[in-house]
């Protein structure tokens, strides 16, 4: 079994700046869980770590993925695995940094994702069906599941749709899938959880997002428009891309999306952290760093 520290919480809780200093005092390297930073190209929109603090400590799984290629949880799952055995390999501990539930479910609990990843024949129809309207899918599947669609959000499209195949065909609900895992066979999980105050969460996504505006979010967008994306790639649905795209497309300019990406931020980070008070073994820390707080 790996020893293998997590660092999780919300969005813009504090998880980099942490985890850089947890892995610097015990030796270690950082593995991200971010469903995002993943991606190439979209670095302010997905706050990745600066390249000061990149410098600082080996990370891996940051920038790693076109936004193109296709990419799911099993492939995170394997290449997260193999960047945490080589790391223990090499007498390092290894720091998983991230708040994306699916990721981090996959490496804590034993997953199997050998099965078929589903119909797209399937999913296609469920998309004609409500014309391809967001908010109308996003309903489709709250009235099958409330709590998947608490925990998946309206603009992540193909989870969604992956989301209703599975309860329309049966298989089960998210809590259900979520819930029915063994602990893992390698890792050893030591979870700490950066403990905020929601009101001062929520100023910090707020200020997070004008500094993004303001370090150049909107022509990071359109650099990638340029590029061919748009808002059907499923890397663009991320929160602050396809905010902007809309109001490119409607002839607006792109700061106008401030608020809209302020609240949907917020929102996501309430679904964040409902999905991480789940795990009975997380400690609950403050973001400011305390090495006598890491003890398990």
């Amino acid at each position: 079994m790996i020893r293998t520290y997590f660092v999780v919480g919300p969005t813009a809780s504090g998880k980099t700046e942490y985890a850089i200093r947890l892995a610097e005092d015990i030796g270690g390297e950082i593995v991200s869980a971010d469903s995002m930073q993943i991606y190439k190209y979209m670095d302010i929109g997905s706050a990745k770590p600066s390249a000061d603090e990149l410098a600082k400590v080996k990370h891996h799984l940051i920038g790693e993925i076109d936004p193109k290629q296709p990419f799911n949880v099993s492939d995170y799952q394997k290449l997260a695995l193999e960047y945490i055995r080589r790391i223990a390999s090499e007498g390092k501990v290894p720091v998983v940094c991230g708040g994306t539930g699916l990721y981090i479910n996959s490496l804590v609990y034993k997953m199997d994702f050998s099965a078929p990843e589903g119909d797209d024949a399937f999913r296609q129809r469920i998309f004609r069906e409500e014309d391809g309207d967001t908010e109308r899918l996003h309903e489709r599947l709250r009235r099958l599941d409330p709590d998947a669609a608490e925990a998946i959000h309206p603009n992540n499209v193909k989870r969604v749709l992956r989301a209703i195949e599975r309860l329309e065909k049966g298989e089960g609900k998210l809590a259900e899938f979520a819930a029915a895992t063994e602990p893992s066979d390698v890792i050893e999980p030591l979870m700490l959880g950066m403990d905020v105050e929601r009101s001062v969460l929520y100023d910090r996504i707020n200020r997070r997002v004008d500094l993004m505006l303001q370090n150049g979010l909107a022509e990071e967008v359109n650099s990638l428009m340029d590029m061919g994306f748009t808002s059907s790639d499923v890397a663009m649905k991320g929160i602050g891309y396809k905010e902007i795209i809309d109001a490119v497309n409607r002839g607006e300019a792109p700061e106008s999306a401030a608020e809209t990406i302020k609240l949907n931020t917020r929102h996501y980070a309430r679904r964040q952290m409902i999905w991480l008070r789940r795990y009975p073994q997380i400690k609950w820390v403050s973001p400011e760093y305390d090495s006598e707080k890491i003890a398990f």
